[in-house]
């Protein structure tokens, strides 16, 4: 070292940032990134046409359209009701009862449709009981 140079003085680790501070930081970081994952989720859905519920439209839509998630697809009158313990709903088809889908969604309110013939889609699953039984993503009247 030379003779007039002036010594680092090291970092004192004492004098942190102090914790409400670093509180406030992080809450606010927690806003902001539920801020823009809300937005991101409702530009979606915007996109992809879909809307929460009924909404008078000459085709009503509801849940998301996404078939990579939802691929199979049925049209019926949809009806309140399952069979056993599988599905909430069914879809009335022609052949009679054979021919229901009976229905649940963790996606779609599908109460606000029920008399109204729709297609829906989603994605099925192997019933006990139900011949077809589907988890409904996205649904249209007719």
């Amino acid at each position: 070292m030379e003779k007039n140079a002036t010594p680092v003085k090291p970092l004192n680790s004492s004098k942190n940032v102090s914790t409400p501070v670093t509180l406030v930081i992080i809450c606010a970081v927690i806003l902001i990134g539920a801020g823009v994952g809300f937005g991101a989720t409702k530009l979606s859905q915007s996109a992809s046409g879909s809307s929460a519920g009924p909404s008078g439209d000459a085709k009503e839509k509801a849940g998301v359209f996404d078939k990579k998630t939802f691929p199979d697809s049925v049209e019926g009158l949809l009806k309140e009701g399952g069979i056993g313990d599988e599905g909430s709903f069914h879809l009335e088809r022609p052949g009679g009862e054979s021919q229901n889908v009976y229905l649940t969604s963790s996606t779609v309110d599908l109460s606000g449709y029920i008399g109204k013939k729709v297609k829906v889609w989603g994605q099925t699953f192997e019933g006990e009981k139900a011949g077809w039984l589907m988890d409904v993503g996205y649904l249209e009247v007719k």
